[in-house]
């Protein structure tokens, strides 16, 4: 073999060696995730992101996360959960809604789900201590503490007779329980309660402008990811027709809302990157106990009181973790 032709062989299998390599190297894992509102919802996503790689995984290092968005539109979580199951993925991240969706699609991708109730209750899982099939998750208790809300809500308009309550219907499961919870603390509490219902940014406008005709004392917004991802127009309308508003998370009260009370959805989504990457691991969903959240923080906007004319009581202060100014 000439010179010339043995360098030119040996170029060739040196390019051609780090192609062979990397083809024999494992393909990258890839996570599903699964939310019903729009892409506007960065602290979630970060909050994912941290719970990943606290157990070393890493997006677009070790690991790839194919994102799929509803828009709201609460009848598309069928079709995006059966195509995450089609792609295959390792594992899908999702919501309540989002997990019957996924369940009804696949039984042997393991799912992680946020719940906004008892995930016993609504189903997903056979108990909390071992879920069982392909399930587990966290539930951060939105549901469940709708009469706090609307107690703390009373607690800073004392004289509050009528409270608006505004819902999603498209959010079936916890629309219901909501309405539930929050007619027996109404009752108990001698309040008269009118129920709006708002499924598009339109329908959120029109029950504004019921309120500011029809002048209720407060408004009681329920939780959903829907409705966090219009925070700012909520926020905007709660100003604009002068309504003392109570919210479940933190964002609303960062957005402008007067007050919100619940557990960290930051926090509640990095325990389910937690979880995913453990299941990515080896972990079986089955062996994995549903968290609860134990953390719940009381915010109060003391701005949007002043805009509202409202002082807040001393004693609901002194209990707020967060006062903004």
């Amino acid at each position: 073999m000439r010179r010339r032709e043995l360098i030119t062989l040996l170029g060739g299998a040196a390019a051609a060696w780090p192609l062979m390599a990397r083809a024999q190297q494992p393909a990258m894992p890839v996570i599903g995730f699964l939310h019903p509102a729009s892409n506007t919802l960065e602290d979630r996503v970060r909050g994912f992101r941290q719970g990943l790689k606290e157990t070393g995984v890493v997006e677009g290092e070790n690991v790839a996360i194919e994102y799929r968005w509803a828009e709201g539109q609460y009848d598309r979580l069928p079709d995006l959960a059966a195509e995450l199951a089609r792609r295959r993925v390792a594992v899908i991240a999702t919501t309540t809604s989002g997990a019957f969706a996924v369940k009804a699609a696949t039984t042997a991708i393991p799912i992680v789900f946020v719940a906004a109730e008892d995930p016993v209750k609504l189903g997903l899982v056979a108990s909390l201590a071992q879920p069982g099939g392909n399930l587990t998750g966290i539930n951060f208790f939105e549901v469940e503490l709708s009469a706090k809300r609307l107690e703390l809500l009373r607690e800073l308009v004392p004289g509050a007779a009528r409270v608006a309550v505004l819902v999603n219907p498209a959010e079936v499961t916890n629309t219901e329980a909501i309405l539930k919870d929050v007619e027996l603390a109404a009752r108990a509490k001698g309040l008269q309660i009118q129920v709006l219902k708002a499924t598009t940014s339109g329908e959120i406008d029109a029950a504004f402008v019921t309120i500011g005709r029809e002048r209720p004392d407060g408004l009681f917004v329920a939780g959903g990811p829907f409705f966090l991802s219009r925070r700012l127009q909520l926020a905007h309308w709660a100003t604009r027709v002068a309504i003392p508003a109570a919210f479940g998370v933190r964002q609303y009260a960062e957005a402008g809302g007067l007050m919100s009370y619940g557990a960290s959805l930051t926090d509640a989504w990095r325990q389910v990157g937690i979880y995913t990457g453990r299941i990515l691991k080896g972990a079986k969903p089955a062996d994995l106990p549903v968290v609860q959240s134990s953390k719940f923080e009381l915010v109060i906007n003391n701005q949007a009181a002043r805009v509202l004319g409202l002082t807040v009581p001393p004693t609901l202060l002194a209990r707020a973790d967060e006062v903004i100014e």
